[in-house]
């Protein structure tokens, strides 16, 4: 391994990654750790898509976010100007080398282990390292003398939000909260398994998601509205990201909030369909915490993973990764 001294006590990097919400929260320990642990006046900038610049708006460690629409044509001559040292491209794209190929500065990437997925995704053959991708970020600034610290994945919130304004007074102590979205419908729990998982609980209950999801938190709410509350529509991203802070327990789909709730260190039930942690992005947790988090999941399938992100559904048509879900599991986690 070749170890690069840093002599410029001013030293200017840019973090890459375009999208999406779980993938940039993940990049979170390499922010911090550059930040915290180079020497000199450190200076972090990140590259991102315009629709997830407030997952880092708050971040204390990134001094400056560069924000795209659609083409990084937006934003290379800005990009120019700033005269960057090192560039961390953690997106590994045709877009992403595109931008490190108009800066002149050094460039670090991570190895996305295309053709392991590819054979567990095709073939069943599991060839990944038992490794969290988080480790594998860190992998590659490791030149530079970064370690992980341990300390797990950051979420920073505006210092404005008040529980009482966005829960009843009776949801504000104490509750579960229930994730109900995922981008694939392959990765979500069909609705009436949520519906079922809602009545048998029995517990008070908070259900999160995006405008997407508010017919379906409407739906379970009028199971019993004494004791569901659904969030689902009515919260912005940190608004939800701020609820799952508060709540006793996170049951989550393998997604973007999962990783949020794991930030906040809460103890998480993490519910998976036609994608598998073996992938690497279970949830990544804190040196203290890290095992505090249960995965549910249908081990009894061959079809299983079907993708190594998710389909809008089932390619064999029975759906079974989540309809044999076995809800009991689930309720004693929780």
């Amino acid at each position: 391994m070749i170890y690069f001294a840093i002599v410029n006590h001013n030293v200017k990097i840019l973090i890459i990654r375009f999208s999406s919400i779980g993938d940039i929260v993940l990049t979170t320990p390499i922010v911090r750790c550059l930040k915290t642990q180079l020497e000199g006046d450190v200076e972090i900038h990140y590259l991102t898509k315009k629709i997830y610049s407030s997952l880092l708006e708050n971040n204390p460690y990134v001094s400056k976010i560069h924000a795209i629409e659609k083409s990084t044509n937006e934003v290379i001559s800005q990009l120019q100007v700033e005269k960057f040292d090192y560039v961390v491209d953690l997106h590994k794209n045709l877009r992403s080398s595109r931008v490190k190929k108009k800066l002149d500065a050094l460039s670090f990437s991570f190895d996305k282990l295309n053709w392991q997925k590819w054979l567990l995704v095709n073939f069943k053959i599991n060839r990944m390292p038992k490794i969290h991708i988080v480790e594998r970020y860190l992998a590659a600034v490791k030149a530079l003398g970064v370690e992980n610290d341990g300390k797990g994945l950051d979420y920073f919130l505006p210092k404005d939000l008040d529980i009482k304004r966005l829960l009843p007074l009776s949801f504000s102590e104490h509750y579960v909260a229930l994730v109900l979205g995922a981008t694939h419908a392959t990765k979500r729990l069909p609705q009436h398994k949520l519906q079922e998982l809602v009545e048998k609980s029995n517990v008070p209950m908070v259900l999160i998601g995006g405008k997407e999801d508010a017919e379906t938190g409407e739906l379970l709410e009028k199971i019993d509205s004494q004791r569901i509350y659904n969030a689902a529509g009515n919260t912005n991203l940190n608004e939800s990201a701020f609820l799952l802070k508060h709540a006793a327990t996170v049951i989550t789909h393998d997604t973007g909030m999962m990783h949020i709730a794991a930030a906040f260190q809460k103890k998480i039930i993490s519910v998976w369909g036609n994608t598998v942690p073996e992938l690497g992005m279970y949830p990544y947790l804190n040196s203290q915490n890290k095992s505090q988090f249960t995965i549910i999941e249908n081990n009894n399938l061959g079809c299983r993973p079907c993708s190594k992100i998710g389909f809008d559904k089932c390619p064999k048509g029975h759906f079974k990764c989540m309809e044999e879900i076995n809800l009991e599991d689930i309720i004693s986690a929780i």
